[in-house]
């Protein structure tokens, strides 16, 4: 027996970068550096989003030998060193969580790993302030792991119409997939403007949890987990209400779609290619350097500070600020210095 935890699911932002990392990797450079492709638009991706519970997660596992352990999110728990009586629970229905991995492992081809299935094990006595603390206690199953034998093998999880079908109501076992879900397509070349569906389905769920109205207990949630997959590798992130907000996983902001697209406006028309060779001759011809990676904190600031002089009035007209539209000056400024020094280099 081995714990083995559940993957922590982070923020939007770490997905946002991590994706757009893995659409733009061009393979290792003689130092073992990603070289990145700043020419390569990253993708849209479709999400599912489910309602995030508000409980205690667990999980029950079992080895090629056909043994069976119970988990919370950091130990093996037992019926006599328990967490909230999962253990207990767990054991009193062995038998169907033991068809259950046996009924996976047979439709995955699977002999050798290690199977586990994480779910909340949620419900009165658990947790406090949401809808779900006034029904009985119940595990919802929310994923599976797979555990190779092999330790150079990595751990991976099974897509969810591998394992959705998965219940036994009768004993309060329940599927997350049972519940009402979400779908969006995140365009990751401008994500900030998947934030305010993001943000008001957030506020759907908190303002009324669809897992407790299945039950006919009214009351708030607290937030959803969003699922999607690019390049064959998932890619999740949660998104709780200001209830449940902490400073790890932090509410997302509404965007401002109308000055968002003022602001991508103002980036087109100030950030010009006459502008960015300016900025090289400025900060690299004149001084006899030659442009090179070390030299792109120079070569921002540059063209950050010359569009602020320059185009002031500009800003002032279209109702902005220099903090508005640095960023996206940066980032368009940094893409094309990237990609003129990979010429350069002849990359």
């Amino acid at each position: 027996m081995k714990h083995s935890k559940f993957t922590d699911i982070g923020q939007f932002r770490s997905v946002v970068y991590n994706i757009k990392h893995a659409a733009r990797y061009a393979g290792l450079d003689k130092d073992g550096e990603h070289i990145l492709d700043l020419n390569i638009d990253p993708p849209v991706v479709t999400f599912e989003g489910t309602i995030k519970l508000h409980g205690t997660n667990s999980g029950v596992a079992m080895n090629s030998d056909g043994e069976v352990w119970f988990q919370s999110r950091t130990n093996i728990v037992t019926p006599e060193k328990d967490n909230a009586g999962f253990a207990f629970f767990a054991n009193s229905n062995i038998e169907t969580f033991k068809s259950f991995i046996n009924e996976i492992k047979t439709k995955n081809h699977l002999t050798d790993e290690t199977v586990i299935i994480f779910g909340e094990w949620c419900g009165k006595g658990i947790q406090k302030g949401v809808a779900i603390n006034e029904l009985p206690k119940m595990f919802v199953i929310f994923d599976v792991k797979i555990i190779p034998t092999d330790d150079d093998v990595a751990n991976y999880y099974l897509p969810k119409d591998k394992w959705n079908h998965l219940s036994d109501v009768d004993n309060k076992i329940y599927n997350i997939q049972d519940f009402p879900s979400f779908t969006i397509d995140i365009d990751f070349n401008r994500p900030d403007l998947a934030q305010n569906k993001l943000a008001e389905i957030t506020e759907q769920v908190e303002k009324e949890c669809p897992v407790g109205k299945a039950f006919d207990k009214s009351g708030i949630g607290e937030g959803v987990v969003w699922t999607g997959e690019y390049k064959g590798t998932r890619y999740t992130f949660k998104v709780k209400g200001e209830k449940h907000s902490t400073s790890k996983v932090k509410t997302l902001a509404p965007v401002d779609t109308e000055k968002l697209n003022s602001i991508n406006e103002f980036v087109d028309y100030a950030v010009t290619e006459n502008r960015l060779n300016q900025a090289i001759e400025q900060v690299f011809s004149t001084n006899s350097l030659i442009p090179s990676m070390q030299g792109t904190g120079d070569f921002l600031r540059w063209v950050v500070n010359d569009i602020i002089k320059e185009e002031s009035d500009t800003l002032v007209d279209n109702k902005l600020e220099p903090k508005d539209v640095n960023k996206y000056v940066s980032i368009k400024a940094r893409q094309w210095f990237f990609t003129k020094l990979n010429k350069m280099v002849g990359i």
